[in-house]
């Protein structure tokens, strides 16, 4: 059966197509796939494992098409950095408005 394990970078994406045997599980997939081979900060005890945006199991049991997605630790909160953005921002305009007032 065929299925498809990805892992994303911020710069590129990593697609290994796999053909595997019915009974294969997510994470016995992600170890056919090589990837951990040629990305060694993939941990599975850490990194996150899903189909289609669904968080999983390793263990799960793939079916036929399934894409296994290999997911990465945020730096921070995607609505964290855009408070914080928005922060900083405010901030510097503030600064700005002060100093052509005086």
């Amino acid at each position: 059966m065929h299925v498809s394990i990805v892992y994303a970078l911020p710069q590129e994406q990593f697609i290994e197509e796999l053909d595997v045997a019915e009974g294969t599980t997510a994470e016995e997939a992600v170890h056919m796939s090589g990837l951990q081979d040629k990305h060694p900060e993939i941990d599975l005890a850490v990194n996150k494992l899903g189909i289609f945006a669904k968080l999983i199991k390793g263990s799960l049991v793939l079916k036929a098409g399934d894409r296994v997605e290999i997911y990465r630790a945020l730096p921070r909160k995607p609505r964290s950095a855009h408070g914080t953005d928005d922060k900083k921002e405010r901030i510097r305009a503030r600064k700005a408005s002060r100093a052509s007032t005086e």
